[in-house]
């Protein structure tokens, strides 16, 4: 079984993509944020920030004991933070800051939330943290500035299908900044 990481800042398009790719693959996707808040997989509220703080050692053992149950496909999971669990692939989907903010806001974001998100997409925060932890020959960068979700999935199941190489350091949106 392989486990392939859905990750990247928030408002690029995982669940959307995610959900595709379940579709033509058959794979199995775990919405990683939905069961760390439905297990109660967090240490903490961040009331600043309005969200859970994950115990990713509880998320860890719990995906590792759904692996161990009848599953015996490809697993995708979703969310944020799956580049810092233990992954086969990481794919990270990237999104201009510009085009990233009036998806936050739209999701009612508050606007904190929009301008810290948008600086770390243009710093390559999770791109660098799935790096660090997995290495180049694990990762696969996606861009999903308009592009279709459609369009996206293709390159996410090519990801996953090794009908690409992993490709690191294709976007750069430093100008933003």
């Amino acid at each position: 079984m392989t486990t392939v990481a859905l990750t990247g800042t928030p408002g690029t398009g995982k669940t959307t993509v995610s959900t595709l790719v379940a579709d033509r693959l058959g794979v199995e996707v775990v919405h990683l944020n939905d069961v760390i808040r439905e297990a109660e997989l967090f240490s903490e509220r961040d009331a600043d920030r309005n969200s859970l703080v994950a115990d990713l050692d509880a998320v860890e053992a719990w995906l590792d004991d759904s692996r161990a149950g009848e599953r015996d496909g490809d697993l995708l999971v979703e969310s944020h933070l799956a580049h810092l669990l233990d992954a086969d692939r990481v794919i990270v989907l990237r999104c201009h800051p510009e085009s990233l903010k009036p998806r936050l806001r739209d999701r009612g974001e508050p606007e904190a939330s929009v301008a810290e998100n948008a600086e770390s997409e243009a710093l390559d925060t999770i791109l660098a943290a799935a790096v660090d932890r997995h290495g180049e020959d694990a990762v696969w960068e996606i861009d999903t500035t308009d592009r279709t979700p459609e369009a996206v999935a293709d390159d996410v199941v090519a990801a996953i299908e090794g009908a690409i190489d992993p490709r690191v350091g294709v976007v750069d949106f430093i100008e933003y900044l």
